[in-house]
C-alpha cells in the first residue's frame, strides 16, 4: 500500500520495540475503532449480527450442531481475547494530542490481532470481499460524493490495513535481526 500517503504513521524498530508517533487525528481514529470493536463484543453482541459472524466463524460450517458445541466452551475465551487486544490498543495510546507508541513484541502480536479484528468488522459493513480492489473502490466513492461517510470509512479501513502491514514488517524484523 505504498507509503501510508502524507502524515500517516509508520511503525519501525527501534531495538525490543515497534514504534511510531501518531498524530491527534490518528489517535482519534484508533481510540474510536478499537472502542467500536469492545463495544460490539460487549453490550452490542449479537450472533445474528453478520460482524459478529465473521469475528467468531463457525468450526464446522457442515455441522451447526458441532460448531453450538464447540462455541458454548470456547467463545466466553475468544471474546475476552478480543477485548483485551483492543484494550492493548486504547492502553498504548498516547494522549489526544499525539505522541509515540512503544510496543514490545507481545504488545505488537496484540496490536496486529485488534487490527485485524477491526478489519473484519469493517469489512463486512463495507460489504468487502477478496476480490474487492481497495483502490477501486475507494476512487469509485469519492466519485460519487467525496464527502460521503462511505470515503471517510474506506479510508479508516485502508489506513487500518496500511498500519497493520508496517506493524508486521518491524515485527518481522525484529525476530529476523535475531
Amino acid at each position: 500500500m505504498g507509503d501510508g500517503g502524507p502524515g500517516v504513521s509508520t511503525f519501525r524498530r527501534q531495538g525490543e520495540h515497534c514504534v511510531a508517533t501518531f498524530a491527534a487525528d490518528e489517535v482519534r481514529v484508533l481510540r474510536k475503532v478499537a472502542s467500536e470493536v469492545v463495544g460490539l463484543l460487549t453490550d452490542g453482541f449479537d450472533h445474528s449480527d453478520p460482524v459478529v459472524g465473521r469475528l467468531f466463524p463457525d468450526t464446522y460450517p457442515d455441522s451447526p450442531g458441532d460448531s453450538a458445541d464447540l462455541r458454548r466452551y470456547t467463545e466466553g475465551d475468544l471474546k475476552t481475547g478480543k477485548i483485551d487486544q483492543a484494550g492493548a490498543v486504547l492502553a498504548a495510546l498516547p494522549p489526544v494530542t499525539g505522541g509515540e507508541v512503544r510496543l514490545d513484541a507481545e504488545a505488537a502480536e496484540a496490536w496486529l490481532r485488534a487490527l485485524n479484528d477491526a478489519r473484519l468488522a469493517m469489512g463486512v459493513r463495507l460489504e468487502i470481499s477478496a476480490d474487492t480492489d481497495l483502490g477501486d473502490e475507494l476512487d469509485d466513492a469519492v466519485l460519487h460524493d467525496p464527502t460521503s461517510t462511505r470515503v471517510f470509512q474506506l479510508s479508516i479501513y485502508a489506513y487500518l490495513g496500511y498500519l497493520q502491514e508496517s506493524l508486521l514488517r518491524a515485527l518481522v524484523e525484529g525476530r529476523l535481526a535475531h
